[in-house]
């Protein structure tokens, strides 16, 4: 075989092979730390629950404009047919947070459907356990329970797809 075919069959092969290995990666990282946090109503959600499932993690803060204004956003998201889970998380009583009760009473006097789950982290220690630092801050979920991304502020419905369909 002469060399310039020979290269161009290499590259072909080492092309192959990155693009591979970059579809791979999306579904690695660390293992997502485990909670058990009451949603408004009191049931108790374990992220193990969802061990098989893709989970879209949304910390958010009521004081936090950027979070507010993106919340119909995920209300969309929340009603348009899936194959993941949308798990909101809020941390009562610190960070600037009301505490659980005035929580639940303002975001039952606003507008919104209530499509989506909102978990209360009292003490904020799961936020501190996805190291996570501003908000809103979020966390993408493979199916076999890695965070394969984590990214802080606002981001579009399009993007939370995309990232949600380049993972297992």
């Amino acid at each position: 075989m002469k060399l310039p075919q020979l290269l161009l069959l290499l590259v072909a092969l080492l092309l192959t092979l990155s693009s591979c290995s970059e579809a791979l990666s999306e579904n690695r990282g660390p293992e997502a730390p485990d909670f058990a946090l009451p949603d408004l109503n009191g049931t108790v959600h374990h992220l193990s629950d969802y061990r098989g499932e893709k989970v879209y993690l949304f910390f958010w803060a009521s004081w936090c404009s950027i979070c507010l204004s993106g919340l119909n956003e995920l209300e969309e998201l929340a009603e348009s047919d899936n194959d993941f889970t949308i798990l909101t998380i809020i941390s009562p009583g610190t960070y600037a947070e009301r505490n659980a009760n005035e929580f639940n009473a303002w975001f039952s006097a606003i507008d919104h459907h209530g499509d989506f789950i909102v978990l209360l982290d009292d003490g904020g220690d799961v936020f501190g356990q996805f190291k996570m630092e501003a908000y809103p801050s979020s966390a993408w979920i493979s199916s076999a329970g890695r965070i394969t991304k984590q990214r802080t502020g606002h981001i579009s419905n399009d993007e939370i797809l995309e990232l949600m369909n380049s993972i297992r």
